[in-house]
Protein backbone atom coordinates (compact mmCIF):
# COMPACT_ATOMS: atom_id res chain seq x y z
CA UNK A 1 0.00 0.00 0.00
CA UNK A 2 1.04 3.60 -0.56
CA UNK A 3 1.98 5.68 2.42
CA UNK A 4 -0.91 7.17 4.38
CA UNK A 5 -1.78 10.84 3.86
CA UNK A 6 -3.34 12.34 6.98
CA UNK A 7 -5.38 15.52 6.61
CA UNK A 8 -6.18 17.55 9.71
CA UNK A 9 -9.36 19.63 9.49
CA UNK A 10 -8.44 21.82 12.41
CA UNK A 11 -11.44 24.11 12.88
CA UNK A 12 -14.32 24.01 10.40
CA UNK A 13 -16.96 26.71 10.21
CA UNK A 14 -19.61 25.42 12.59
CA UNK A 15 -17.90 23.87 15.63
CA UNK A 16 -17.23 26.36 18.45
CA UNK A 17 -15.36 26.72 21.72
CA UNK A 18 -18.62 25.78 23.41
CA UNK A 19 -18.20 22.34 21.86
CA UNK A 20 -14.50 22.19 22.76
CA UNK A 21 -12.53 25.13 24.22
CA UNK A 22 -9.49 24.13 22.13
CA UNK A 23 -11.19 24.92 18.80
CA UNK A 24 -9.03 27.66 17.21
CA UNK A 25 -10.34 31.12 16.35
CA UNK A 26 -7.38 33.53 16.43
CA UNK A 27 -4.43 33.47 14.04
CA UNK A 28 -2.15 32.27 16.85
CA UNK A 29 -4.59 29.52 17.81
CA UNK A 30 -4.87 28.37 14.19
CA UNK A 31 -1.08 28.19 14.00
CA UNK A 32 -0.91 26.26 17.27
CA UNK A 33 -3.46 23.67 16.17
CA UNK A 34 -1.93 23.27 12.72
CA UNK A 35 1.49 22.77 14.30
CA UNK A 36 0.15 20.17 16.74
CA UNK A 37 -1.37 18.18 13.86
CA UNK A 38 1.72 18.55 11.65
CA UNK A 39 4.11 17.40 14.38
CA UNK A 40 1.88 14.39 15.01
CA UNK A 41 1.99 13.33 11.35
CA UNK A 42 -0.51 15.35 9.28
CA UNK A 43 0.80 16.39 5.87
CA UNK A 44 -2.29 18.43 4.87
CA UNK A 45 -4.03 21.15 6.88
CA UNK A 46 -7.62 21.60 5.72
CA UNK A 47 -8.30 25.23 6.59
CA UNK A 48 -11.36 27.25 7.51
CA UNK A 49 -10.70 30.56 9.25
CA UNK A 50 -12.58 32.62 11.81
CA UNK A 51 -12.62 36.13 13.14
CA UNK A 52 -11.37 36.41 16.70
CA UNK A 53 -14.95 36.10 17.98
CA UNK A 54 -15.35 32.76 16.19
CA UNK A 55 -17.44 34.02 13.27
CA UNK A 56 -16.53 32.12 10.09
CA UNK A 57 -15.08 34.23 7.29
CA UNK A 58 -13.65 33.72 3.80
CA UNK A 59 -11.81 37.05 3.91
CA UNK A 60 -8.63 36.78 1.87
CA UNK A 61 -6.58 38.85 4.31
CA UNK A 62 -7.61 36.63 7.23
CA UNK A 63 -6.71 33.52 5.25
CA UNK A 64 -3.34 35.00 4.38
CA UNK A 65 -2.59 35.81 8.00
CA UNK A 66 -3.48 32.26 9.08
CA UNK A 67 -1.60 30.63 6.18
CA UNK A 68 1.49 32.72 6.93
CA UNK A 69 1.32 31.66 10.58
CA UNK A 70 1.00 28.00 9.62
CA UNK A 71 3.90 28.20 7.15
CA UNK A 72 6.05 29.87 9.79
CA UNK A 73 5.48 26.92 12.11
CA UNK A 74 5.21 24.13 9.49
CA UNK A 75 7.20 25.25 6.43
CA UNK A 76 6.56 22.23 4.20
CA UNK A 77 2.95 21.37 5.11
CA UNK A 78 0.26 21.41 2.39
CA UNK A 79 -2.40 24.00 3.19
CA UNK A 80 -5.81 23.23 1.70
CA UNK A 81 -8.23 26.17 2.08
CA UNK A 82 -11.92 25.43 2.09
CA UNK A 83 -14.04 27.04 -0.62
CA UNK A 84 -17.10 25.88 1.30
CA UNK A 85 -16.95 28.70 3.80
CA UNK A 86 -20.20 28.67 5.75
CA UNK A 87 -23.86 28.26 4.85
CA UNK A 88 -25.20 31.38 3.09
CA UNK A 89 -21.92 32.75 1.66
CA UNK A 90 -21.79 33.84 -1.99
CA UNK A 91 -19.63 32.08 -4.61
CA UNK A 92 -17.34 35.10 -4.90
CA UNK A 93 -16.89 35.22 -1.12
CA UNK A 94 -16.11 31.51 -0.94
CA UNK A 95 -13.43 31.65 -3.65
CA UNK A 96 -11.31 34.38 -2.02
CA UNK A 97 -8.61 32.12 -0.49
CA UNK A 98 -7.84 30.58 -3.90
CA UNK A 99 -6.42 33.97 -4.93
CA UNK A 100 -3.51 33.27 -2.54
CA UNK A 101 -2.04 30.48 -4.69
CA UNK A 102 -2.56 27.41 -2.48
CA UNK A 103 -1.55 24.00 -3.80
CA UNK A 104 -5.02 22.58 -3.13
CA UNK A 105 -8.52 23.76 -2.29
CA UNK A 106 -11.85 22.04 -1.85
CA UNK A 107 -14.50 21.68 -4.56
CA UNK A 108 -17.93 20.61 -3.30
CA UNK A 109 -19.75 18.69 -6.03
CA UNK A 110 -23.33 19.00 -4.84
CA UNK A 111 -25.82 20.57 -2.47
CA UNK A 112 -25.82 19.25 1.09
CA UNK A 113 -28.49 19.08 3.81
CA UNK A 114 -26.64 19.73 7.05
CA UNK A 115 -29.72 19.38 9.23
CA UNK A 116 -32.82 21.42 10.02
CA UNK A 117 -33.00 24.32 7.58
CA UNK A 118 -29.24 24.47 6.93
CA UNK A 119 -28.70 23.84 3.22
CA UNK A 120 -25.25 24.24 1.63
CA UNK A 121 -26.05 25.12 -1.97
CA UNK A 122 -23.83 24.14 -4.90
CA UNK A 123 -25.61 24.45 -8.22
CA UNK A 124 -24.24 22.90 -11.41
CA UNK A 125 -23.08 26.35 -12.51
CA UNK A 126 -21.36 26.93 -9.17
CA UNK A 127 -19.48 23.63 -9.44
CA UNK A 128 -18.39 24.28 -13.02
CA UNK A 129 -17.37 27.86 -12.22
CA UNK A 130 -15.33 26.77 -9.19
CA UNK A 131 -13.68 24.01 -11.21
CA UNK A 132 -12.76 26.40 -14.02
CA UNK A 133 -11.34 29.02 -11.65
CA UNK A 134 -9.30 26.45 -9.71
CA UNK A 135 -7.77 25.23 -12.99
CA UNK A 136 -6.97 28.78 -14.08
CA UNK A 137 -5.24 29.44 -10.75
CA UNK A 138 -3.29 26.17 -10.81
CA UNK A 139 -4.99 24.82 -7.68
CA UNK A 140 -5.72 21.07 -7.42
CA UNK A 141 -9.26 20.45 -6.20
CA UNK A 142 -10.09 18.01 -3.45
CA UNK A 143 -13.55 16.91 -4.55
CA UNK A 144 -15.82 16.90 -1.51
CA UNK A 145 -18.40 14.13 -1.78
CA UNK A 146 -21.35 13.69 0.60
CA UNK A 147 -23.22 11.07 -1.47
CA UNK A 148 -22.79 8.94 -4.60
CA UNK A 149 -24.42 11.49 -6.92
CA UNK A 150 -21.60 13.94 -6.24
CA UNK A 151 -19.11 11.43 -7.67
CA UNK A 152 -21.23 11.27 -10.82
CA UNK A 153 -21.24 15.07 -11.03
CA UNK A 154 -17.45 15.18 -10.68
CA UNK A 155 -17.01 12.60 -13.45
CA UNK A 156 -19.42 14.48 -15.71
CA UNK A 157 -17.72 17.82 -15.16
CA UNK A 158 -14.28 16.25 -15.64
CA UNK A 159 -15.43 14.99 -19.04
CA UNK A 160 -16.68 18.49 -19.84
CA UNK A 161 -13.27 19.97 -19.01
CA UNK A 162 -13.96 21.65 -15.68
CA UNK A 163 -11.83 19.25 -13.57
CA UNK A 164 -8.51 17.68 -14.48
CA UNK A 165 -7.48 14.06 -14.03
CA UNK A 166 -6.29 12.43 -11.87
CA UNK A 167 -8.98 13.44 -9.42
CA UNK A 168 -8.69 13.38 -5.64
CA UNK A 169 -11.86 12.71 -3.62
CA UNK A 170 -12.77 13.26 0.02
CA UNK A 171 -15.66 11.03 1.09
CA UNK A 172 -17.52 12.74 3.93
CA UNK A 173 -19.60 10.04 5.62
CA UNK A 174 -22.22 10.45 8.32
CA UNK A 175 -23.94 13.59 6.98
CA UNK A 176 -26.06 12.52 4.00
CA UNK A 177 -24.74 9.04 3.31
CA UNK A 178 -24.28 6.67 6.24
CA UNK A 179 -20.85 6.04 7.72
CA UNK A 180 -20.44 2.34 6.99
CA UNK A 181 -17.94 0.00 5.37
CA UNK A 182 -20.57 -0.88 2.76
CA UNK A 183 -21.08 2.72 1.68
CA UNK A 184 -17.37 3.58 1.71
CA UNK A 185 -16.64 0.57 -0.50
CA UNK A 186 -19.45 1.65 -2.84
CA UNK A 187 -17.97 5.15 -3.11
CA UNK A 188 -14.42 3.87 -3.70
CA UNK A 189 -15.64 1.49 -6.42
CA UNK A 190 -17.43 4.40 -8.14
CA UNK A 191 -14.44 6.69 -8.79
CA UNK A 192 -12.30 6.61 -11.95
CA UNK A 193 -9.20 4.45 -12.10
CA UNK A 194 -6.11 6.40 -11.06
CA UNK A 195 -8.00 8.61 -8.60
CA UNK A 196 -6.89 9.04 -5.00
CA UNK A 197 -9.21 9.30 -2.02
CA UNK A 198 -9.56 10.27 1.62
CA UNK A 199 -12.32 9.37 4.07
CA UNK A 200 -13.73 11.67 6.75
CA UNK A 201 -16.19 10.22 9.26
CA UNK A 202 -18.36 12.64 11.19
CA UNK A 203 -18.51 12.66 14.98
CA UNK A 204 -18.31 9.21 16.57
CA UNK A 205 -17.70 7.74 13.12
CA UNK A 206 -14.35 9.49 12.68
CA UNK A 207 -12.00 6.83 14.03
CA UNK A 208 -13.97 3.76 12.84
CA UNK A 209 -14.09 5.13 9.29
CA UNK A 210 -10.41 6.08 9.47
CA UNK A 211 -9.58 2.50 10.43
CA UNK A 212 -11.64 1.06 7.57
CA UNK A 213 -10.20 3.58 5.11
CA UNK A 214 -6.64 2.76 6.14
CA UNK A 215 -7.26 -0.98 5.78
CA UNK A 216 -8.67 -0.37 2.29
CA UNK A 217 -5.55 1.53 1.24
CA UNK A 218 -7.06 5.01 1.32
CA UNK A 219 -6.14 8.19 3.18
CA UNK A 220 -7.83 9.75 6.20
CA UNK A 221 -9.05 13.06 7.57
CA UNK A 222 -9.47 13.80 11.24
CA UNK A 223 -9.79 16.98 13.26
CA UNK A 224 -12.05 19.29 15.22
CA UNK A 225 -14.14 20.22 12.16
CA UNK A 226 -15.59 16.72 12.16
CA UNK A 227 -15.17 15.51 15.74
CA UNK A 228 -14.07 17.13 19.02
CA UNK A 229 -13.69 13.95 21.12
CA UNK A 230 -10.65 11.71 21.54
CA UNK A 231 -12.86 8.96 23.02
CA UNK A 232 -16.47 8.68 24.16
CA UNK A 233 -17.24 11.67 26.38
CA UNK A 234 -13.61 12.85 26.51
CA UNK A 235 -12.76 16.08 24.68
CA UNK A 236 -9.58 16.07 22.61
CA UNK A 237 -6.90 18.42 23.91
CA UNK A 238 -5.71 19.27 20.38
CA UNK A 239 -5.96 18.29 16.74
CA UNK A 240 -2.57 16.71 17.24
CA UNK A 241 -4.03 14.26 19.74
CA UNK A 242 -6.51 13.06 17.10
CA UNK A 243 -3.73 12.68 14.54
CA UNK A 244 -1.60 10.75 17.05
CA UNK A 245 -4.44 8.27 17.53
CA UNK A 246 -4.61 7.64 13.77
CA UNK A 247 -0.83 7.24 13.59
CA UNK A 248 -0.93 4.57 16.32
CA UNK A 249 -3.65 2.65 14.48
CA UNK A 250 -1.79 3.00 11.18
CA UNK A 251 1.28 1.43 12.76
CA UNK A 252 -0.77 -1.60 13.77
CA UNK A 253 -2.07 -1.89 10.19
CA UNK A 254 1.40 -1.52 8.68
CA UNK A 255 0.67 1.82 7.00
CA UNK A 256 3.61 4.22 6.96
CA UNK A 257 2.82 7.93 7.26
CA UNK A 258 3.47 10.17 4.26
CA UNK A 259 5.51 13.32 4.71
CA UNK A 260 4.19 16.46 2.99
CA UNK A 261 6.55 15.95 0.05
CA UNK A 262 5.53 12.30 -0.27
CA UNK A 263 1.89 13.42 -0.20
CA UNK A 264 2.68 15.83 -3.03
CA UNK A 265 4.04 12.95 -5.10
CA UNK A 266 1.01 10.75 -4.41
CA UNK A 267 -1.46 13.55 -5.22
CA UNK A 268 0.39 14.80 -8.29
CA UNK A 269 1.11 18.23 -6.84
CA UNK A 270 4.77 18.16 -7.95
Amino acid sequence: MEKLIITAAISGAEVTKEHNPNVPYTVEEVGREAESAYKAGASIIHLHVRNDDGTPTQDKARFKACMDEIKKRCPDVIIQPSTGGAVGMSDEERLQPTELGPEMATLDCGTVNFGGDEIFINTENTIKNFGRILMERGVKPEIEVFDKGMIDYAIKFQKQGFIKKPMHFDFVLGVQISASARDLAFMVDSIPEGSTWTVAGMGRHQIPMAMIGMAMGGNVRVGFEDNVYISKGVLAKSNGELVEKVVRIAAELGREIATPDEAREILGLK
